[in-house]
């Protein structure tokens, strides 16, 4: 690979040897920061603007600048772009074609007074916005999506499990509603990423602050920023926002992850509570009769590659000191990798919950009696005996019927309740019956049907 002479790199004066072909791939980022070119073709042209108010730029120079950043943004739109040997990095690449199209004499005032590094971690701030602008509008689809089932699934009843246990009878659409939840609150947090990265850097130069009094101000408005960065040192330095979106997709991750095994299990034979639409399950190469819930299995995997991806920058940044160093360009492959896959992890899932089938008798039969013993502790609770009596009460009812071989405690008599516990009266009967014991729990949170459509209404109001 031939080597631009270093006199005609941004940075290239200082030096009079040639780089090391080896060091130039090593340092260039060209091959992934390529993304954000919308990004730092905005930058520049909000930059320039800026340095024509302050007299630095006339008005025709601004008109040929932006004429020329315009063709530059069809050319990479088109994937016409002509990458060349030297171009380290999407600001070099840019400056360089500039330079081509509307002469260096221009093109070479467009950097006045700004650094590669004010201007990169313009660029990562505006492209991590939009993009967590994109996945904030499609996580809503998704929460929408299970609320919408949840509603209309309201009444089907299935077991619910501590420890892989069967515990209690839930509803349906209470299982929906948790994970719901858990998206709602996802959707929250990344409303807050998004305000507080949404500051803006441009301006504050290599470290020190810019030399020529450009308003920060106006820059920041033009590129859409809430506010100014306050101080030049953090303005270079700070990837915070960085590791916070890194975070977030780790934390939704974990949340796709676990219902993702929930689903896995639920869809297994031994279950058979639902169904996945063919498009996204794959079969076996040798085993014809195999549907397996590989969408499922790839959520829950690629969690992982994005937890990595969080650890791994964490370890990049941990000790660099003050202000910018190189180490930070390994910001961008694990946040665009992350983003890139909570993106379509995010889309899969939506087609997932929107096209599975649910088997509401297998959910429904999977439903035993001995799930009621709680009931039957609070039927005596009602009857004023302490709970921590009643539970003992109840899980002797369960080994009696347990030594006796019956089907469930529904099949004990009256008598045998009574030799447990005289309070137990006929009226113990209506303790075994699903429909009641799920529409007891009416408290916030619960899942009777008045609780689960309070809970479905509350989280589309927060959407």
């Amino acid at each position: 690979m031939s080597e631009k002479p270093a006199e005609l790199k941004l940075w290239g004066g200082r030096f009079t040897g040639s780089t090391d072909p080896l060091m130039h791939l090593y340092n260039a980022s060209l091959p992934y920061d390529q993304k954000m070119y919308k990004a730092d073709i905005l930058g520049t042209k909000v930059y320039t603007s800026g340095l024509q108010k302050i007299g630095l730029l006339t008005d025709d120079e601004l008109i040929k600048i932006h004429q020329g950043l315009d063709l530059i943004e069809q050319e990479w739109s088109l994937g016409k772009f002509v990458e060349k040997d030297g171009d380290e990095d999407i600001h070099t690449a840019n400056e360089r074609r500039l330079g081509e199209l509307i002469g260096r004499e221009i093109s070479g005032k467009v950097h006045t007074g700004r650094s590669r590094n004010d201007q990169v971690a313009t660029d990562m701030r505006i492209f991590v916005r939009e993009e967590l602008i994109k996945l904030k509008s499609i996580l809503k689809d998704l929460i929408e999506t299970i609320l919408k089932r949840a509603e209309n699934e309201i009444d089907v009843l299935m077991p619910g499990y501590t420890h892989l246990q069967k515990a209690q009878p839930i509803r349906w659409s209470h299982w929906l509603s948790m994970y719901a939840t858990y998206f709602v609150e996802d959707y929250k947090r990344l409303i807050e990423i998004i305000d507080r990265l949404n500051s803006s850097p441009l301006g504050a130069g290599a470290l020190a602050g810019h030399p020529y009094g450009i308003d920060r101000e106006f820059l920041a408005k033009g590129l859409g920023f809430n506010n100014v960065i306050g101080n030049s040192l953090t303005a270079v330095s700070d990837r915070d926002f960085v590791v916070e979106s890194l975070f977030w997709s780790t934390l939704f991750m974990n949340h796709i992850s676990r219902l993702s095994e929930d689903l896995i299990i639920y869809s297994s034979g031994e279950f058979g509570f639902i169904k996945l639409a063919d498009a996204y399950s794959t079969g076996s190469s040798l085993m014809p009769q195999k549907k397996n819930p590989d969408s499922l299995e790839l959520l829950r995997g690629k969690s992982g590659r994005v937890f990595g991806s969080l650890s791994g920058f964490l370890m990049s940044i941990k000790s660099i000191p003050s202000t910018y160093n190189k180490d930070m360009q390994e910001d961008k492959e694990p946040l665009f990798d992350a983003l890139t896959t909570v993106e379509h992890s995010i889309l899969i899932a939506t087609g997932v919950i929107s096209t599975l089938n649910i088997n509401k008798d297998k959910m429904e039969s999977a439903l035993t009696m001995d799930m009621l013993a709680t009931d039957l502790a609070d039927y005596l609770v009602r009857k004023g005996v302490p709970f921590r009596e009643t539970h003992h009460i109840s899980g002797s009812c369960v080994k009696l019927a347990e030594d006796l071989n019956l089907s469930g405690i529904d099949q004990l008599t009256l008598d045998q309740f009574k030799s447990i516990d005289e309070r137990f009266n006929e009226d113990v009967r209506e303790t075994f019956n699903f429909e009641t014991s799920v529409e007891r729990r009416t408290a916030i949170g619960g899942t009777a049907k008045s609780a689960v459509l309070n809970q479905l209404q509350n989280l589309q109001s927060q959407l």
